[in-house]
């Protein structure tokens, strides 16, 4: 790594780095609203947060001319795609209940190294010894993470299997989103329409069947965070990062993704007021590390 492939080399590059750092702190903050709104499910909350970024995209893609596709192949992917982000967000929503935002958020990070195995069953790319010795990594962080979590904490299984779980169907949305552009090309705003659409009408069935009760706000401020939820973490954050990811090097890329799951802990630990130990501190800088080292490998 060279000091040319970490330093911005012009306002152009900075502005990309902020984008970048200000969409994933954004995301950190996403699950600070699902904390506090507690009268929503955690499959209704990605129901309302997924159905309100499709009307919004799907504005923009009309505002700006963007056609759609007509191909029914890459429309299927792109509704896949939305199906499985739909889950990832239900059940990193439901780890959020159980854990904490902090652990949750780290948790669903994880989705690099399942990234990884689908190139793997997908693509036939072979793993090298830097990722296999940040999967042992990562997998040592999360049992420094757990050991003091299952002491204390009840719903700490079900917390870790459903953030685990999480990373992987954001890991299927992101092969999916792939495949659509495999077979033809998407613009941006008619993809996140798609998509969406996908991932709301996945989670209709699924927060009737489970949050019966806890469908809808209750009050007209819950309904204000539950659109700022969908506006501004899955619209403007996705959209910070769509725009600055391929404009910067891999490595610092790699390196300001993380900022997610540091923000996301930082709000836990100050704001939400969660114990969290010099263990888990520990386990957690080594999972963040984990995902730096698999994210630059996954990328080249």
């Amino acid at each position: 790594m060279t000091i040319s492939n970490v330093q911005p080399k012009s306002k152009s590059d900075l502005f990309s780095m902020f984008g970048l750092l200000v969409g994933c702190i954004l995301f950190g903050l996403g699950s600070l609203i699902v904390a506090h709104i507690e009268t929503v499910g955690a499959y209704a909350m990605a129901f309302w947060r997924l159905l309100i970024s499709t009307g919004i995209f799907l504005a923009l893609a009309k505002i700006f001319g963007q056609h759609f596709p007509t191909n029914k192949k890459a429309i299927g992917f792109a509704l896949i795609s939305g199906a499985a982000l739909g889950f990832d967000l239900a059940l990193w929503h439901e780890s959020i209940y159980a854990v904490g935002p902090g652990i949750s958020t780290l948790l669903n990070s994880l989705q690099i190294f399942f990234l990884a195995f689908i190139a793997f069953l997908w693509l036939g790319e072979r793993q090298t010894k830097m990722q296999l010795l940040s999967l042992v990594m990562a997998s040592a962080g999360v049992a420094l993470i757990a050991s003091p979590e299952f002491a204390h904490n009840d719903a700490a299984l079900w917390g870790f299997v459903s953030g685990i779980a999480s990373g992987a169907f954001l890991a299927i949305s992101m092969a999916y989103i792939r495949r659509t552009h495999e077979v033809v090309r998407v613009p941006i705003l008619p993809m996140m329409t798609i998509v969406g659409a996908g991932g709301a009408l996945t989670m209709l069935p699924m927060m009737l069947l489970w949050n019966w009760g806890q469908i809808m706000p209750t009050t007209m401020s819950e309904w204000g965070w539950v659109f700022v939820y969908g506006a501004v973490m899955q619209c403007m954050a996705w959209g910070l990062i769509a725009y600055s990811i391929p404009k910067l090097a891999l490595s610092l890329t790699g390196l300001l993704l993380l900022s997610e799951p540091v923000a996301a802990l930082l709000i836990d630990y100050f704001w939400l007021h969660k114990a969290i130990s010099g263990l888990q501190w520990g386990g957690a800088f080594l999972v963040m590390f984990a995902i730096y080292l698999g994210s630059l490998k996954a990328k080249n």
